[in-house]
């Protein structure tokens, strides 16, 4: 828990009126909650199981689906052009390629995910065809946390299931970003950039608010689909009654 508040903290910074500065003051509790799901707190103590992991990556391939899709498609829309870095922050392959890993060439016919996921998903399209502009929010609570506290999860994956090398881990794996930290910077930059109204602005902070929850009801989701249970010598997580992916 204390790297994650560490990551969190590198993020620090006073630029006052900035987009990116008015984000983080808008979605503090928000991120404290999410953090403070019961998955995640489990994950942050090195409790996360194959199973687990494996179903948290079903739901975040969706979200990336459906998020990066939708940016693809407003690539040139003037609040998404400069925060458009497909190179180095695109998701969609990595996860495929985890996918493919834990669950075979077959995997989409495998994939399961609860139904906060599909609210999440429906959410993005929703935007992406109506306003936006409003994807900004998504892309940087989503990409920046990657960037932060998500390289942290990604050691603690590797370690908590004995997973040798990147293989299953891609998802964590940022090639074309060499400094995560100067990119973070790039980003804000850019996003500070946007012209927006004050409307617009108010509707990204507000919208920005709601991924958070949005991912909050993911994690308690993914949480109540799975019951743990502990046998003699393991501990493996079973799905209960999932929601199939159509």
């Amino acid at each position: 828990m204390e790297n994650m508040k560490s990551a969190r903290k590198e993020d620090s910074g006073d630029v006052g009126s900035d987009l990116s500065e008015q984000i983080k003051a808008a979605t503090k509790e928000n991120h404290v909650r999410a953090e403070n799901t019961q998955l995640m707190l489990s994950y942050q103590k090195g409790q996360i199981t194959l199973t687990q992991y494996k179903v948290l990556l079903c739901s975040l391939y969706e979200i990336y689906k459906a998020l990066e899709e939708e940016l693809d498609r407003n690539a040139s829309h003037p609040a998404v052009a400069p925060i458009y870095f497909p190179q180095e922050l695109a998701r969609l392959e990595s996860l495929e390629c985890d996918l493919e890993h834990f669950f075979g060439s077959d995997w989409r016919k495998k994939v399961i995910v609860p139904a906060a996921t599909h609210r999440y998903e429906q959410r993005l399209r929703q935007i992406g065809k109506e306003r936006p502009e409003l994807l900004v929010a998504h892309a940087y609570t989503r990409y920046l946390g990657d960037l932060s506290g998500g390289q942290v999860l990604g050691k603690i994956t590797q370690k908590s299931l004995g997973l040798s090398g990147k293989e299953g881990l891609s998802f964590f794996s940022f090639p074309g970003v060499t400094s995560p930290n100067r990119f973070k910077q790039l980003y804000r930059s850019r996003m500070n950039s946007i012209e927006l109204t004050e409307a617009a602005t108010a509707a990204v902070l507000k919208e920005a608010v709601d991924a958070f929850q949005c991912n909050i009801e993911v994690f308690d989701d993914l949480q109540k689909m799975l019951s743990v249970t502990t046998e003699t010598g393991t501990n493996r997580t079973v799905p209960k009654q999932p929601r199939s992916h159509t």
